[in-house]
Parts: structure tokens; C-alpha cells; sequence
């Protein structure tokens, strides 16, 4: 991996990613910024690290300074992969999501605990493959511990935040017809978007807690009440909420502190592929950063 000005100098323990219309953080101190190449490509943009809460966060934008990475299209190997390799080891991911249930309103911050799949398989979803099987845990697919923390930095800032929901993930990047609105409504399902994955399925591979802050900017096309999403308004409700989602954050940042956890433990049992296969292998096809963690044996 190369970075632009040498990666020894350059950690965090803090991972943010921002979604649609959060392509900046304000109010980090000791800002720098720092451009990445990992084996997976280049993430969504340069990285930005700063101070906040007392903690050190690196910042990269999930689509795009800009908005030009279309959901199917966003580097999340490379955006996991540049993070961790800067020592992160907690991440919370900010995005826009349309509600499918009538009390959770535009405006209204949701912390998932569940995610549904129902994209189409065109995004690399796994750091493993090519020679070498891992099977993780994604029972819970956002971290248990970080959860309630985010819950509770979100409550102290905004008047109304949902501690649970499912979130349904689409592929994109059309919205929803009102049969499909209506079909995930019918299932259960409580918020949709188009970013969860295969982010949370790529944080836990790396062994990092991920938690999600959801900000609802719409009812979908389901509402009879209200009008079918377009992305002008979701621009327009995410504009607004902005500074408060970056005020969760460094609310977040300063109530907690690195701790260990489960998920840095995602890969204990998960590896399916002998280890003398592992060490035959040409080119041992193990991700750098954590080859530490599935070595070889000799």
C-alpha cells in the first residue's frame, strides 16, 4: 500500500464513513489529509484525519466528494481496507434511508440492530476467496457494544432517535417501485437504503466494530400522505440534518473510549482452509492487514 506522505506518521482509532450529503466533518481539529492506494484500489477519496471528542477519526466520504460513486459502485474493500490500515478500530457509518413505517419520520435518527440483503450480488463483498474460505458471524451485524453508546450521543443531541430497525438494502440505484415499498413493508422491514453492504460484511472480516447512525429523509413511495422520494428532497431533509449527525459524532467520540471487543475477534474459527493449503498457495492469497491473524502454518 502507498500513501502520499507516510502512513507511520499518519493513525486513528475512529472510522467515519459519510454518506449522501455528508462529504465532509467539520469541526475536527489537526486536520490533515491523505491519499491511500490499498490492494483493493483506491477508496472513495482522499482520507481526512482530525481530533474530535479527545479521539483521533479518520473521515472518508462513502460516494464521493461530490456525489460521483453510485451505490453499486462505492470501493468498500478499499474504503475497510485504508481504514484499518490507519489503526481504526471502531466505525460508524452515516447514511440516508427511507422510512417504511409510519413513526419513524423524515427528520428522525434510527440505530439499526439488523440488516436484509436484498441486493444482486454485483459487489465484492468478501476479503477472502481465490484460495482461502472465512466464514464470520454476522448474526449481529452491527457491533452490540457500540450500539447502545451511539443510542445514547445520539439522544443527547436529537429529539427523536430509534434505537432498532431493520435495515433493508437495496441494490440502486433507482428508488423502489411501490410493490417492492409495500412487499418490504410486509416483512418487517423498518428503514431502506442502498449502503449497508457489503460494508458491515466486509467491517466484520477486518475485525472492526461497526455501528450505523441512520437519518431518515423520507416515507419511501409507500405513504399515501406523502410524496414518492425523489432524490432533491432526500438532498433537501440531509442538508438539514448535517450538523446534527456531526454533533452525534463528537458527542460519540467524547462519552467513549477504544475498548476491546468481540468483533476484533471475528476470525477466531472462521477460517474453513487448511493451513498447509494456506502455505502451498502461491501469492498466499490472505489479506496484508491481517495476515497476523490466519498465519500459515509452516
Amino acid at each position: 500500500m502507498r500513501e502520499t506522505r507516510g502512513a507511520a506518521f499518519h493513525s486513528a482509532d475512529l472510522g467515519i464513513i459519510g454518506g449522501s450529503g455528508i462529504y465532509a466533518f467539520d469541526g475536527l481539529e489537526d486536520v490533515e489529509e491523505i491519499e491511500l492506494r490499498t490492494p483493493y484500489g483506491d477508496p472513495s477519496g482522499p482520507l481526512v484525519l482530525g481530533t474530535t471528542g479527545g479521539r483521533r477519526a479518520a473521515f472518508v466520504p462513502r460516494h464521493g466528494r461530490g456525489h460521483f460513486i453510485p451505490p453499486s459502485g462505492i470501493p468498500s474493500r478499499a474504503n475497510i481496507y485504508a481504514l484499518k490500515s490507519l489503526g481504526v478500530r471502531e466505525v460508524i457509518s452515516v447514511s440516508a434511508v427511507g422510512s417504511l413505517r409510519g413513526d419513524f419520520a423524515p427528520g428522525d435518527m434510527v440505530v439499526p440492530d439488523q440488516i436484509v440483503d436484498r441486493t444482486r450480488g454485483m459487489r465484492p463483498g468478501s476479503f477472502f476467496g481465490d484460495g482461502m474460505v472465512a466464514h464470520v458471524s454476522l448474526a449481529d451485524p452491527y457491533c452490540v457494544r457500540l450500539r447502545p453508546q451511539l443510542e445514547a450521543a445520539a439522544d443527547v443531541v436529537h429529539p427523536t432517535v430509534h434505537d432498532a430497525g431493520t435495515y433493508c438494502c437495496i441494490e440502486g440505484p433507482q428508488f423502489s417501485t411501490r410493490a417492492e415499498s409495500e412487499l418490504y413493508r410486509s416483512w418487517g422491514m423498518d428503514v431502506i437504503g442502498m449502503t449497508a453492504l457489503p460494508e458491515a460484511k466486509l467491517a466484520r472480516e477486518a475485525e472492526l466494530c461497526y455501528v450505523a447512525l441512520a437519518l431518515v429523509t423520507d416515507y419511501d413511495c409507500w405513504h399515501p400522505g406523502h410524496d414518492s422520494v425523489d432524490a432533491h428532497s432526500v438532498a433537501e431533509v440531509m442538508a438539514a440534518n448535517v450538523s446534527a449527525a456531526q454533533r452525534v459524532l463528537a458527542e460519540f467520540a467524547a462519552a467513549t473510549e477504544p475498548a476491546s471487543c468481540s468483533c476484533h475477534r471475528a476470525l477466531d474459527g472462521a477460517i474453513m482452509t487448511d493451513r498447509q493449503i494456506i502455505a502451498r498457495a502461491s501469492g498466499a492469497p490472505v489479506p496484508t492487514l491481517l495476515r497476523d491473524r490466519v498465519a500459515p502454518v509452516t
